[in-house]
């Protein structure tokens, strides 16, 4: 936030305010903005580790983190989701959909909503991915330290992700305009489906992703089989999923009700992209709580994107997973934040949200906050 000098201003003939700078205005506001950017940051930094610690201390405190993002159809990375929760949370408002203020030919953001940003509003500040060409010393220098450069055929450095920094986008309540419905995953799916013209919900499920979730797993290599409860491998789970080497297969019991039976199935995919399967057939073993919660957290953010509220979480609570570990949470949330936006995206391939706004941080670019996955969980059964 730019604090002003105001002997530095003066009206214009219209009655704008234009800018006279000076070197000195110059390096006096270069400080006031550096004290201003730190002390920001310094707040970001102290409001995400306090709500880790919460999450890691409380079960209750994830639930409503995958709760809040549930609502945006896991949109955003682990370090804008608590950025904008926080902020919300400031204001005491229940954020709906955010997009930037708009390019000036108003193809992007609100503007191309026809919507525009009330006077006086203050942004949500969320970390956007810097992408610039490195010059050939800058890229000699990372190569020196291990870090991948991509380069053009011709061997330049091409443009690419150079880090990243605070940008400005606003909140629906914070615009007016043409009437505006955010583009949720359940709408463009109906849209995809079934066009533009309204259809009734038939069944217990009211989401019709059952036979997209098997194709799906088929395609990670697993057959996919209903089963009578008891029999086969499920042992008195809803759900089970067998890694091989002699068999790959997902089972899933054949009596329960098709809403259930999708989220039965939802899970069990969960478990697959999450790589717990991989970790059973490494020989690598995580703690079960951890697991059920990673496959639980996904299922819950993508029915609920799509229209269908999943079962209560129980299994943070029952197998205490987190243990006041920080940096196991953050580990976990980035792994939900990844698996439930890539499944959502394999559901609706047509378009995300990124791409529906250019302005937006790019999909899957990681963020400032992110860790990389130190290690691959064991699988676990769906018995919720």
């Amino acid at each position: 936030m730019a604090t002003h000098n105001p002997l530095a201003t003066k009206a214009g003939a219209n009655g704008a305010t234009k800018r006279h700078t000076t070197p000195s205005t110059t390096r006096e506001e270069s400080r006031h903005d550096d004290g201003d950017r730190d002390g920001l940051l310094a707040k970001i930094k102290a409001d995400f580790d306090d709500r880790l610690a919460r999450m890691a201390a409380d079960p209750a405190q994830w639930i409503e983190f995958i709760d809040h993002v549930a609502a945006f159809g896991a949109r955003y990375s682990l370090g804008n989701q608590i950025l904008l929760l926080v902020q919300a949370e400031e204001r005491g408002i229940t954020p709906r959909y955010f997009l930037p203020y708009g390019k000036k030919d108003g193809s992007t953001g609100w503007k191309a909503h026809q919507r525009y940003v009330r006077a006086g509003e203050k942004a949500f500040k969320i970390w956007a991915p810097l992408k610039r060409r490195p010059t050939e010393e800058q890229a000699a220098a990372w190569e020196a330290n291990g870090r991948t450069v991509r380069r053009e055929p011709s061997g330049r450095p091409a443009v690419q992700l150079v880090g990243f920094g605070l940008a400005n986008t606003f909140e629906l309540s914070q615009t007016d305009g043409e009437p505006f419905d955010p583009p949720t995953v359940l709408v463009r799916r109906r849209v995809n489906q079934r066009g533009h013209q309204p259809q009734l919900l038939v069944g217990d499920d009211p989401t019709g992703v059952h036979d997209d979730l098997v194709t799906l797993i088929t395609g990670e290599g697993y057959d996919y089989n209903l089963v009578a409860p008891h029999t086969g491998h499920l042992n008195g789970a809803n759900g089970v999923t067998v890694p091989g080497p002699d068999i790959r297969v997902v089972q899933v019991r054949d009596d329960v009700d098709p809403a259930q039976r999708t989220k039965t199935t939802l899970h069990e995919l969960a478990h697959i992209r999450c790589g717990h399967l991989d970790a059973m057939t490494s020989g690598h073993t995580l703690h079960r709580g951890r697991t059920e919660t990673e496959a639980e957290s996904v299922t819950h953010i993508v029915l609920r994107a799509l229209g269908m509220d999943s079962a209560a979480f129980s299994d943070a609570y029952v197998f205490g997973w987190a243990n006041e570990d920080m940096d196991l949470v953050k580990e976990c949330a980035a792994t939900v934040l990844r698996v439930a936006k890539q499944i959502l995206t394999d559901l609706t391939p047509a378009e995300s949200d990124d791409a529906a706004d250019p302005d937006a941080p790019g999909g899957d670019t990681p963020d400032p906050v992110a860790l990389t996955l130190t290690g691959t969980p064991a699988v676990g059964r769906e018995v919720a």
